[in-house]
């Protein structure tokens, strides 16, 4: 799987999947259920160390997951690495952070959160040879701004603010953007005007393709879960047949459902 792939599936209408991964067995469950990309995500804040957000994890986390992950899966796999809080403050440290995560962890591309104040940063990266995925919509490091986790562009003046900032990180050299907690039609809007793939969380079935934190579509996470989220383990034998549901589910268009969509 590389960017070319990704990007001709999202011109002939083919839904991409993809899934969290933190360490290589998972990876290597993942791959074998056929997932297009895997996401270490900051979300292995919350999920795997037990904190109440995705605040506290440092670069050395990102890595050591990263590390892992690449190790559980072939290296055909697409491996997307989230930039945790605080590593993408100045352009320079951009640079540095995603090269190393990407040197280092062996990531085929990096993720950063936020709209137009990420756009030098993004720029500086994909300048020298290192794919960027940017982060509208919900964005969890941005918690305590934003006063919890909500459905975010909500109303006209809203909505606008995240579609124009979609149009700039594209223009900047986005590559990919995840698209998290908006409605769904504004999921949709953003997803027919990119040229480049958006990956839906809560974002709506017309997204280019849907990711979710797989602690949570396999039942592992027995917290109070979002709408958009779909306990896969409930309609299958093992965590495998579950991963391949969601698979087929998302391809197929079945998946998101008006249920765990967003209006």
């Amino acid at each position: 799987m590389n960017l070319s792939i990704l990007n001709k599936k999202k011109q002939q209408g083919e839904k991409i999947t993809c899934l969290t991964a933190y360490d290589a067995s998972f990876a290597r469950l993942l791959e074998r259920a056929g997932v297009d990309m895997l996401m270490v995500g900051d979300s292995l804040g919350m999920v795997i160390q037990g904190q109440a957000s995705t605040l506290p994890v440092k670069l050395e986390h990102m890595l050591y997951h990263c590390q892992n992950v690449r190790r559980g899966c072939s290296a055909e796999m697409f491996v997307i690495v989230d930039m945790p809080f605080m590593s993408y403050s100045q352009a320079p440290q951009a640079l540095e952070n995603a090269a190393y995560l990407v040197q280092e962890g062996q990531a085929n591309m990096v993720k950063l959160e936020g709209g137009g104040q990420v756009a030098q940063c993004i720029e500086a990266i994909v300048a020298h040879g290192i794919p960027v995925c940017a982060h509208l919509g919900l964005t969890p490091q941005s918690v305590n701004k934003i006063g919890g986790y909500r459905v975010q562009g909500r109303g006209e003046r809203n909505a606008q603010t995240i579609f124009e900032d979609a149009l700039k990180l594209q223009d900047c050299g986005a590559n990919m953007l995840v698209l998290e907690c908006v409605p769904q039609q504004l999921g949709k809007q953003i997803s027919e005007k990119l040229e480049i793939p958006v990956i839906g969380i809560g974002a709506g079935a017309y997204c280019d393709g849907q990711v979710l934190v797989s602690y949570d579509m396999l039942g592992i996470n027995q917290m109070h879960l979002p709408r958009f989220v779909k306990d896969f383990s409930k309609e299958a034998d093992g965590w495998l047949e579950a991963v391949q549901k969601f698979v087929a589910e998302v391809k197929s268009g079945q998946f998101p459902a008006s249920e765990h969509c967003y209006e």
